[in-house]
């Protein structure tokens, strides 16, 4: 059946993966926070990444840092002078639009594909383009729009007990410059030789006048960013391998090869000589959920000005110091994680002879899953759920489990479709005898009956990114 966000939107809600910020006080716009199971799908997203790029990866290593920045980081960066967004008002209704996303949206409805990016365009560009179109108000259907003017996206708050400019610090818009910054502190004590990377997992936020679709498009959002140092003049070979690797990193997770495209940048930003993005087929059109970069040395050299300090790599086989130049990999956790439900959500029709039947089914990656097995009792009573409740404590410390005895067993394999397990683990009074239970499989409804000690191993062998990654060969 046909995907809507609405029927994504309230499955997360009432199965306890995102929840509206706030809610109990009327919610606070484009807020959102992750339940019970969406904490742990998050979580095991960003492990996956974690696990395949920095523990695995004879290259990378992580850090953790800091929200709050001296402000003269920003000033380096650029964020200061010229991160805003071109803001229209109507002159009619008085809402306010960013002037790209109309065009954006104008362009999908119209099935026109731009031949350059939009975010590359000039104000008098898009202007234009608004005007000879006749694009009009989304609200209230008008075409009466002030000029485009630029609104910095960074959030401003105060250090201290006074709030003046000199104790202006910014929630930070993004976690790479954390990276650059530290990158003489990680080279020097982790003894890193180029090529090598820097990744952090963190928040970011951003003062989007326009956040839309569920969380795709958030003030507050989480990033899982690397930046890779290389030596100048190899950037572009490097920018090649990790957009190739990228992209077989998400294609691993199942969702269908044709769900994924390139969108290379025609034009770039001022510090960068290559860029494209990862989309993929949302219920809303293909849009980004990762983002490659060649920045060259802009960052580092900029912070080396800024900041007086020398920044740069000796290089022990040229005999010579050198900025290194940088590819950047960025993905959106909250997107991807969105990504995640879209793709995983399907309605099954499994009416027979004539009986109606239907089930609600996420077919999550088994490692991403929040649940990996529900134990349930057959019946409330005769020793069965004692018995469940011994197999829950030998799981618990190693698997996410969850113990269900509410119900008849079919609507308990329901729910447990409904939010992705792939194993529910059924109790019976045979059980009691031969020590084995009886294994339903999510995907193919099938059963078969395992002894209890090896369910471990199962477990192991079934959820385990080893096994989702299996097929990468990186």
């Amino acid at each position: 059946m046909e995907k809507t966000m609405e029927k994504i939107v309230a499955l997360a809600k009432s199965r306890g993966f995102v929840y509206p910020g706030s809610e109990i006080y009327g919610g606070l716009a484009n807020t959102w926070d992750y339940g019970n199971l969406g904490v742990e799908l998050k979580n095991n997203v960003k492990r996956a990444w974690w696990k395949k790029f920095i523990q695995e990866s004879p290259y990378n290593v992580g850090v953790d840092c800091a929200i709050l920045m001296n402000s003269q980081t920003w000033v380096a960066s650029g964020h200061l002078g010229g991160f805003s967004d071109p803001l229209m008002d109507c002159k009619a209704c008085k809402e306010r639009f960013r002037a790209d996303k109309l065009i954006e949206d104008y362009m999908a409805e119209k099935g026109i594909e731009p031949e350059t990016g939009i975010d590359g365009w000039t104000q008098e560009e898009m202007k234009k383009y608004i005007d000879d179109n006749n694009i009009c108000c989304p609200s209230c259907g008008k075409h009466d729009f002030t000029d485009i003017r630029q609104f910095n996206l960074m959030f401003k708050t105060f250090q201290g007990v006074t709030e003046d400019a000199k104790n202006t610090v910014y929630l930070r818009p993004e976690t790479a410059q954390g990276i650059f910054v530290n990158y003489l502190n990680v080279q020097k004590t982790g003894r890193m030789k180029v090529p090598f990377g820097i990744a952090q997992i963190g928040k970011a936020f951003r003062n989007e006048i326009v956040a839309r679709q569920f969380i795709f498009r958030m003030r507050e959002f989480e990033q899982m960013e690397m930046q890779f140092f290389v030596k100048p003049g190899t950037e572009l070979d490097w920018f090649k391998k990790w957009k190739e690797i990228r992209l077989k990193w998400h294609k691993a997770l199942g969702f269908g090869d044709a769900s994924y495209r390139y969108h290379d940048h025609d034009k770039l930003a001022h510090y960068a000589n290559a860029a494209t993005d990862i989309e993929f087929l949302m219920p809303f059109g293909f849009k980004e959920v990762e983002g490659i970069h060649s920045r060259t040395d802009f960052d580092l050299s900029q912070h080396q000005q800024y900041s007086g300090k020398k920044i740069q790599y000796f290089d022990t086989e040229l005999n010579e110091s050198y900025v290194p130049y940088v590819i950047e990999t960025s993905i959106g956790v909250d997107r991807m994680f969105l990504q995640i439900m879209s793709a995983a959500y399907c309605e099954e029709d499994l009416s027979k002879d004539g009986k109606q039947d239907s089930r609600v089914v996420l077919r999550l990656p088994a490692a991403l899953v929040p649940v990996k097995m529900a134990i349930m009792p057959l019946v409330k009573k005769d020793g069965l759920p004692e018995k469940a409740q011994e197999i829950m404590n030998l799981l618990k410390y190693d698997f996410n489990c969850q113990y269900d005895e509410k119900d008849s067993i079919g609507k308990r394999y329901r729910r447990q479709d409904a939010i992705g397990t792939p194993f529910c683990i059924t109790v019976d009074h045979q059980t009691l005898e031969d020590h084995a239970v009886t294994i339903r499989d999510r995907d193919t409804m099938q059963q078969e009956r395992v002894a209890i000690d090896k369910l471990p191993a199962l477990v192991e062998e079934e959820c385990s990114y080893r096994k989702l990654f299996r097929k990468l060969n990186l």
